[in-house]
């Protein structure tokens, strides 16, 4: 394995100071605007992307990037706020299905607004095109090899 350099260990941290500022900055907006944190926008995005706008509980915590008790937990938000509905899964009597509703559906959409300028403003503007498609490729390769690490790891 390759020592770690000081080049990569400063990348590393200003990488993650970075994520966590926008992130913040973000929510501060979506605050302002009497909208929800951004986890509820993750969430209400992977349905809205879904077939259907519906997902197994197991596959929307994967595509929100939540681990099961966090989102079991959002879930329950959500729902109470009628963004979404559980239904249950004809196939599997202890699954249930996380359905988008039409009121989650416009919440995504004036989230997004708020979360597109965010991205503009505090990530987007500061990169060339030529920035962006060097991340872009970093970003994809490092989660290609954990990918392909994750799944070597479990059929083994």
């Amino acid at each position: 394995m390759k020592k770690l350099d000081d080049l990569r260990n400063s990348t590393w941290r200003l990488f993650l100071t970075a994520h966590i500022k926008l992130l913040d900055r973000i929510e501060g907006k979506l605050k302002e605007a009497d909208l929800p944190p951004l986890e509820w926008y993750d969430v209400l995005w992977a349905l809205k992307e879904a077939p259907d706008h519906r997902l197994r509980l197991s596959e929307l915590a994967d595509k929100a990037l939540l681990s099961r008790s966090n989102l079991t937990r959002l879930v329950d938000r959500l729902e109470a706020a009628e963004l979404l509905q559980r239904e249950r899964c004809p196939s599997d009597r202890r699954g249930a299905f996380a359905v988008l509703t039409e009121a989650g559906l416009a919440m995504q959409q004036a989230m997004w607004i708020i979360y597109a300028q965010g991205i503009s403003q505090y990530f987007g503007r500061y990169l060339s095109d030529t920035d962006a498609e060097a991340l872009m490729q970093a970003f994809s390769t490092m989660l290609a090899a954990v990918n392909n690490s994750e799944s070597s790891d479990s059929s083994g």
